[in-house]
């Protein structure tokens, strides 16, 4: 009889990884994996352990405890440059003493170029395809700093490896460049099937270039999940209030029936949906945490009316967030008219996401 092929390992595993200093924790009993050609991100704010996990991976830091593994090979004691792993990091770090070609082709120092090919021709095809074909003469500092980070990335690329780690490499861009830049990343590590690694405090850059995001908080990963779901259907407080703006509300349970759960919050009862939670069954008397999106409330009423009075609003371009005030309850809404004075909101009980569930004694 023949035995049927297993799955290939991840491309990239880290099983229950803990990173100390002394007596401060980094990264704590972290585990999470990375698929071959997947788009992967660790998001979080600054503090959250989310470059040390990166340096972890890169081989720049050792854990204290835990493994790491490349395609299911433990990489413990691995330096860096065996690694297989390109790394981009938040400095360009290119050398101003040699050209740009010069700049990708020291990524080649410790590897032949892949695929049998010369190593300028192997230069010539990267700077085609971070778009940069005639700039190998040039000098780094001749270049604008979205050019110097496509450089260096090209030279991260140089060796061929197998993972891609880039940390916060567009922080110090303007926010247009980085809108630009970002589509070009995704672009390339598409065209290459890389499996790719990105860290970014940024929330929307999280969710507009990943497969996946890892939401960190202190060192452990809070949320693992497609963007669409890590926005919609936040796992905690901390991922509902971090990543986007939110309305987030704590309330008692009064009744449950037909899938959907009146809660009081502030006096008021809200009818919210139960069809995404995951958490268990939920009874008369719980807590529950819910929280509804700012796009997700709607000006002149429907199901689960508010009366709120506006504090302050904010035009930003394309809408207008509006600071609310409801029964001491801050709120915020997106719309495209100004308003003023009070007004009536509603939302459908299906836009509701129950975050948590405290238990009544």
């Amino acid at each position: 009889m023949t035995a049927l092929a297993s799955d290939p390992p991840p491309a990239l595993e880290m099983d229950g990884v803990t990173r100390r200093y002394g007596g401060t924790t980094a990264v704590d009993d972290l585990s999470l994996s990375v698929d071959e050609g997947e788009f992967f991100t660790l998001v979080g704010p600054s503090g959250c352990g989310k470059t040390t996990t990166l340096r972890l991976i890169a081989g720049f830091e050792a854990p204290t405890s835990g493994t790491v593994r490349f395609g299911g090979r433990d990489v413990a004691g691995v330096p860096p440059e065996d690694r297989d792993a390109g790394v981009v990091f938040q400095s360009y770090a290119l050398f101003p003493h040699m050209t740009v070609a010069e700049n990708v082709a020291y990524g080649l120092n410790f590897a032949d170029p892949p695929g049998g090919v010369s190593e300028a021709e192997r230069v010539a095809e990267l700077l085609e395809l971070v778009d940069l074909p005639d700039a190998g003469d040039r000098d780094p500092d001749s270049l604008s700093g979205g050019q110097q980070q496509r450089v260096a990335m090209a030279r991260a690329l140089a060796p061929g490896p197998d993972v891609l780690l880039l940390d916060e490499p567009m922080s110090a861009l303007d926010a247009r460049l980085r809108e630009q830049l970002r589509v070009q990343v995704r672009e390339i590590q598409q065209e290459l099937g890389i499996t790719t690694v990105y860290v970014t405090h940024d929330q929307e850059e999280a969710l507009a270039i990943s497969d996946r995001v890892a939401v960190m908080r202190d060192g452990a990963v809070e949320q693992v999940g497609r963007p669409r779901d890590i926005y919609r259907r936040p796992a905690s407080r901390f991922v509902a209030e971090f990543v986007g703006d939110n309305n987030v509300l704590d309330g008692e349970v009064r009744a449950v029936a037909d899938g959907t759960a009146t809660v009081v919050v502030g006096g008021e009862p809200l009818s919210v949906g139960l069809a995404d939670w995951d958490g268990g069954a939920v009874s008369v008397g719980d807590r529950l945490t819910v929280c509804v999106r700012p796009e997700a409330l709607s000006v002149g009423g429907g199901p689960n009316c508010l009366t709120a009075t506006v504090e302050s609003a904010e035009f930003l371009g394309e809408t207008t967030r509006v600071h609310l005030d409801w029964t001491g309850h801050e709120l915020l809404l997106r719309t495209r008219d100004p308003l003023t004075g009070e007004v009536t909101v509603g939302f459908d009980p299906a836009d509701a996401h129950v975050v948590a569930r405290h238990d009544h004694m």
